[in-house]
């Protein structure tokens, strides 16, 4: 387990080829402020520039995952005048924005380890990643209605295409609480474990989906990522365009050359001419 660059609010090691990534404010239940979302930023940065990293968790620290953004910050917003509220919440979106696609659209594997509530932007968080695995003890609600708000963290985007639009708009607008039974019926979320092996089980998941071939996976997720925007022919197109880069990489390559290799073997063991 090796630890990397990190902060307070943001904790980042590696086990393996998998980074683990734990929002660290246990006391906040790791709701998101401002300096926690660019700390969270840099992490993901560092995770996409670092060929070594394969894979991504992300967790959280105590017994939440994350509940949403921090309410001291909603508070500052509100508190400058009048005619600066909406600018300065522009902005502040434009920035949760940008955190949450950097994380959606991170050229490699990625799991969200829920171990405990995931709420408001939280639950966004979760959604955002490829997969979602959860304890016993998660708990997973889009409460923005609950605040006079709707869901700014990429849910109404995420969340229809995991559960269909009307079980979508069902759980935005009403806000409740799903059970991880549930959400692992509703297809919300992927996988259940117990709590003691919460982290470990999402480790071994990454590990085994970060094996492949880095270059395609990165192509095939970026591809799959927008397949429900796409006609047919745009995505045949862009898998030819993928294809052909995949064809000069080294991994293609080798692998090319050990089964011609292994064939090569076999013959000359059962006497076959080459």
């Amino acid at each position: 387990m090796t630890p990397l660059p990190a902060s307070d609010a943001i904790l980042l090691e590696t086990h393996g080829a998998v980074a683990v990534l734990t929002l660290n404010r246990p006391a906040a239940r790791n709701a998101i402020d401002d300096a926690m979302r660019a700390e969270l930023m840099a992490a993901l940065d560092h995770v996409a520039r670092t060929d070594a990293i394969r894979a991504l968790v992300i967790t959280g620290a105590g017994k939440g995952f994350c509940a949403g953004g921090d309410v001291k910050s909603m508070q500052a917003r509100l508190a400058v005048p009048a005619g600066e509220v909406a600018l300065n919440g522009w902005r502040r979106q434009q920035r949760t924005h940008h955190a949450v696609s950097m994380l959606h659209v991170l050229p490699k594997p990625t799991i969200a380890a829920v171990n405990g509530a995931a709420t408001g932007l939280g639950c966004d968080v979760a959604l955002a990643c490829d997969f979602i695995i959860a304890s016993d003890a998660a708990r997973f609600a889009m409460t923005y209605v609950l605040r006079g708000l709707i869901p700014d963290g990429g849910g109404m985007y995420f969340l229809p295409r995991r559960v269909g639009l009307s079980r979508a708009k069902e759980l935005i607008f009403s806000g409740r609480t799903v059970e991880p039974e549930e959400a692992l019926r509703l297809g919300m979320i992927d996988r259940v474990t117990g709590a003691e092996t919460l982290l470990a089980d999402a480790v071994a998941w990454a590990g085994e989906l970060g094996k492949g071939a880095p270059a395609a996976l990165a192509l095939s997720k970026s591809i799959l990522d927008q397949t429900f925007e796409l006609t047919m022919e745009q995505v045949f197109a862009m898998g030819s365009q993928a294809q052909a880069i995949c064809y000069s990489t080294k991994e293609h390559q080798d692998s090319v050359a050990a089964f011609l290799e292994g064939v090569a073997q076999r013959r000359a063991a059962k006497g076959d001419p080459a």
